[in-house]
This record gives structure tokens, sequence and C-alpha cells, in this order.
């Protein structure tokens, strides 16, 4: 079973010390005027309370607005897994040359979470499944986090993991999504469960060859940042699990009618 699994009191600084020590990158996540923010980093010191990340600058140098007392979440590619955490910027440091994009001090987390590897491998969605998808612009979600009708588009999921998933959009629909763009998702994996509902950020935009359609791939964004984040991200690693046993289950089945007697 895909879990995710704590570990706390001395083994994060045990986690973070290695990290540290081979010079490990890390993807820090944060919201900025209601949008969520993606910031490559590079652990590099571990204090008594406190964990010094440098702020990573890329091909396309964007300022991090981010400031102290603000929440952040953490995901790091690790070993047989990924570790993730959320923390609080407690202090930020100016870029020591033209090179650097500066220092954030981040508090040192009480716990840390790992994903399991297995958990990022694709799973395709089960043929007897139709998971229907909506997307919609970030900014077309209220403080309620309703949706404004006329402004979502309806897809159907074709594959998850917990990094990301890919849908398809009938391009009767117009969907206008681009590269780089973060989107929100609603999506209910199985029938009669509880809907979930999260951030993504559109990594690739590719029409079918048949042109009737257009598949999006999307990263999730976000889900490591909180408590609740965490726990929907868990249901996504479940939600994998379950897609993945029936596809195992309907292949044993489809074998056993193959060569079974006539």
């Amino acid at each position: 079973m895909n879990e995710l699994i704590m570990v706390h009191g001395a083994e994060p600084r045990k986690i973070l010390q290695n990290i540290i020590d081979e010079k490990m990158p890390a993807i820090m996540t944060y919201l900025s005027k209601g949008k969520w923010h993606v910031a490559k980093v590079l652990p590099t010191n571990l204090g008594a309370n406190c964990l010094t990340v440098e702020v990573i600058m890329g091909e396309r140098p964007q300022p991090i607005n981010i400031e102290v007392e603000q929440p952040v979440g953490m995901s790091i590619k690790y070993g047989y897994g990924k570790f993730v955490f959320d923390t609080t910027v407690i202090n930020l440091e100016p870029a020591k040359d033209a090179a650097s994009g500066g220092a954030v001090v981040l508090g040192l987390p009480e716990r840390v979470e790992i994903i399991q590897r297995r958990s990022y491998f694709r799973v395709s969605v089960p043929k007897s499944l139709k998971v229907n998808v909506m997307i919609w612009h970030r900014c077309c979600t209220d403080g309620n986090r309703r949706m404004s009708p006329e402004r979502y588009w309806q897809g159907k999921l074709i594959d998850i993991s917990a990094g990301g998933l890919q849908m398809a959009v009938d391009v009767s629909q117009e969907p206008d999504f681009r590269q780089r763009q973060f989107v929100g998702l609603r999506f209910t994996p199985m029938p009669y469960e509880t809907p979930l509902m999260f951030s993504a950020q559109v990594r690739s935009v590719l029409p079918t060859p048949d042109g009737k359609t257009v598949c999006f791939g999307l990263q999730m964004v976000g889900l490591e940042a909180s408590a609740e984040g965490r726990a929907v991200l868990q249901r996504i690693c479940s939600v994998a699990e379950q897609y993945y046993q029936i596809n195992q289950s309907s292949a044993k089945q489809q074998d056993f009618q193959t060569t079974s007697p006539i």
C-alpha cells in the first residue's frame, strides 16, 4: 500500500543534514497574493532551530515574493522517495552576488513525511471507470472555493500519480490553458467518494493526433504546504494504488479468459 510515512524527533535533522551534505536541491512552494509560486532552492545550513536554503536562479529569474512568518511547503527528492514538510519563514538574507537569489531561513520542521517512490509512477485510469475532471483558471475561485460555472472546462482523467496527472479536454470547449500556468482541479476518483480539489501547474499541452482533444500534463502544487494538503496527497496515493489494483485484476482476468480451454 502507498502511504505517507512520518518521521519526527531527531530523524528530521539527520535527513536534512544528509541532504545538505549531498547538495540535494529542493522545491519550495508558497502563496503570494492568492497565487501559488514555486522556487528551486538548495539547503545549505542546519542550525539549532532553523534551516537555511539558497534560492537557485534559473534561466528565467523571477523575484521571490515571500515574507517573514509566511508558511511554505518543501519537497525534496532523495533516495527511496520524496520528503515533504511545511514550515515558516523566520528570516530573509540578501543575495551575496548577482548570480544568487538570496537565502531564506526556515524554521526547523518538527516532522518530515516520506512519500514512497512507487507513488510517483503514473497509473492509467481503469477502463471500467470514467473520471471527469473540472479545470479552471486559478483566478476563477472565490473566497468559498466555488467555481464560476461559466468559467470552467470539463475533461477526462487519463492517468494519475502522487506528482501529477494527465487529462484530455475536447477541443470544442476551446480550452485556453498554457504551459507554466497555475490552475484549479476537481474530480471524484471513485464513485460515491468525496471529490478531490487542489491546485496544479500546466507542464505540457499536446493535441491528440485526431485533433479532437487536447491533453494537459499537470503537476500538483502546494499540497506539501499544510496538513490539509498532505491529507489530499495521501488520498491521491491511495487512488493511484486503487487504480493499479483494478488494472492488475482486469489484466489477470483477461489472461485467464484468453488461456481458458474452449
